[in-house]
Parts: structure tokens; C-alpha cells; sequence
């Protein structure tokens, strides 16, 4: 890997007052964020949680990093999308010191294992285990590097899943990643469409890095076949986006194909699955953190 490019960076910091900061969170990621933090946005300690607990302060700020070049008027659109809202939150925007913030990232970047066999490792790292199935990632303008709660989830759903000579479509691709590992793990044909130009540019980077151009097609949304319907449909998106795009996703799964929703917050779960349920039959639900994803199967007929 070439060494990175040191340039200014731009940091937008959101006040988390009418929407949860796990939303506020996600939806910067979506929207091109290099990394988001969480602060205390009141001065309110955190004393010694209980068992399992994540506390969040009742007042919290959430900052985006983003590359100084990005239109952040484009980025608050995006958001506004993503939160359902005509109205951000109150925001702030400065400019950063100069700084190699990719280096420092991957200096807290290691390889990470999802399931029995499935690897997402940076590029100036060996694999722990070359023999195991090995994405090659670094960071970049797109979400998902696996760390985030819901791309775990959906890393071991494909670890675990038979997707050998399957089509499938990851529809909200970021990085790839799932994308990537679909076809790592055996898929014969990937679809992956996301509403981001910046997103596709790095889906294309990086399935080019792991060798699997060859059986991916990188898209718009609105440029997918009409008629095209899939083995397994992978969907990390927000979940209002995922209930609005209910009857869009059902006509795109065989019946008897596979559904694979996450992005959805626990506290939104029952909501998500309400809007699938007529097309699909739900399994167990699995959840990491206060993320969840729903498994379903295309209703014959």
C-alpha cells in the first residue's frame, strides 16, 4: 500500500437532541463519514454501567470526519435523507490540522474474523490465517470496514450461508464489503447498486484489490434490470429506508430466496419485519450490541 496522502481534514459535529445518537451515528457513516465520535455533549459523567449496558449521555455529540473536498452541503442533503427529516440537527463545522488520519486509523485496524472463515484484513497486515477466506480492506470514503456492529452481523450471516453458484444483490454496498464476501465465499453472480458515486468508486477499488471484478456489477439503484430477482438479497441500510423499500426488495428475491436486512437499532426491529412480513417468513433474529438483523425466506407463490 502506497503511503497516504496527509491533507486537511473537515470534522462535522452534530447535537444528538431529537434523534438517538446510534441514528445520528449510522447516518454520517452513509453519508461518507471516515470515522464518527461520540462525546459528552452535557458535562454528565458516566458512572460504572450495569452488566452489558452501553450508557450513552443524555446529552451527546456525535462528529463526522470527512476528507477536506467533500461538499458538505451534498453530505447535510444526504443526511436529511437518511433521518427522514427536513431539519438537521444543530450542527457545527470546522476544519482540522493537517494530519495522516488514514495512518492513524490503521494503526487501530487489525484483522478481524467474522464466523469460521471469513477474514477482513488491512493491506500492510498478513493475514493471521492465509488458507481462510481473506478480504483485503483499508479505509476510505465509504462505510464499512466490518468493525461497525451491523456489518459484523451481516459478515457472519454470509460466513454461515451456502452461497455457492448463488446470484446475489447488496443493495446500500458502502465499501463492498458484503458484496466482496458473497463472491469470496462462492457466489457466482453479485449485484451491488448503492445511491453514493463515492461509494461505487470504492466497491469498484476494492473488489479490484480482492480479484472478483470479474463477477461483480457496481450500479444505481434505478439502473438495476427490471426483471432481475436473486438467490440471497443483502440490505445494510437504515432501517426506515428498509420499510419504505419493502415491496422493492421483496420482487427482487426468488421465491424461496433469501432476505438479509440490518443498520436496524433493536428498538426498531418489530417495525422493520412488520413491513416484510407479508412477502417473507422470518427466522431468529441476531443481534450484536443494540443492532439487529432479521433473516427471512421469499413466501412461494
Amino acid at each position: 500500500m502506497s503511503d497516504a496522502v496527509i491533507a486537511p481534514w473537515l470534522q462535522l459535529t452534530l447535537e444528538a437532541l431529537d434523534h438517538a445518537p446510534e441514528q445520528l451515528e449510522d447516518a454520517l457513516l452513509q453519508a461518507g463519514a471516515l470515522a464518527v465520535t461520540l462525546e459528552d455533549g452535557g458535562d454528565q459523567p458516566v458512572l460504572e454501567p450495569a452488566p452489558g449496558e452501553t450508557p450513552l449521555w443524555a446529552h451527546t455529540r456525535i462528529t463526522g470526519l470527512f476528507d477536506a473536498q467533500t461538499d458538505i452541503e451534498v453530505v447535510k442533503r444526504q443526511l436529511r435523507r437518511f433521518l427522514h427529516t427536513p431539519d438537521l440537527p444543530e450542527c457545527r463545522l470546522t476544519a482540522l490540522e493537517e494530519r495522516d488520519w488514514v495512518r492513524v486509523w490503521l494503526d487501530h485496524f487489525h484483522p478481524m474474523r467474522f464466523g469460521r472463515r471469513l477474514w477482513i484484513c488491512p493491506s500492510c497486515q498478513p493475514p493471521p490465517e492465509p488458507e481462510a477466506v481473506n478480504i483485503r480492506l483499508d479505509p476510505g470514503l465509504a462505510f464499512g470496514t466490518g468493525a461497525h456492529p451491523s456489518t459484523a452481523l451481516c459478515l457472519e450471516w454470509l460466513d454461515g450461508a451456502d452461497l455457492t453458484d448463488q446470484t446475489v444483490l447488496d443493495y446500500g454496498c458502502g465499501s463492498g464489503i458484503l458484496a466482496i464476501a458473497a463472491a469470496k465465499l462462492g457466489a457466482r453472480r453479485v449485484w451491488a447498486v448503492d445511491i453514493d458515486p463515492q461509494a461505487l468508486i470504492a466497491s469498484d477499488d476494492n473488489a479490484a484489490e480482492n480479484e472478483v471484478e470479474d463477477r461483480l456489477e457496481l450500479l444505481d439503484p434505478a439502473e438495476l434490470p427490471a426483471a432481475l430477482m436473486v438467490d440471497v438479497l443483502i440490505a445494510n441500510i437504515l432501517a426506515g429506508v428498509l420499510a419504505q423499500l419493502a415491496p422493492e426488495l421483496a420482487q427482487r428475491v426468488k421465491p424461496g430466496g433469501r432476505l438479509v436486512l440490518s443498520g436496524i437499532l433493536d428498538a426498531h426491529a418489530d417495525a422493520v419485519q412488520a413491513a416484510f412480513s407479508r412477502y417473507f417468513r422470518f427466522g431468529p433474529r441476531r443481534q450484536r450490541e443494540d443492532w439487529v438483523l432479521l433473516a427471512c425466506v421469499r413466501r412461494e407463490g
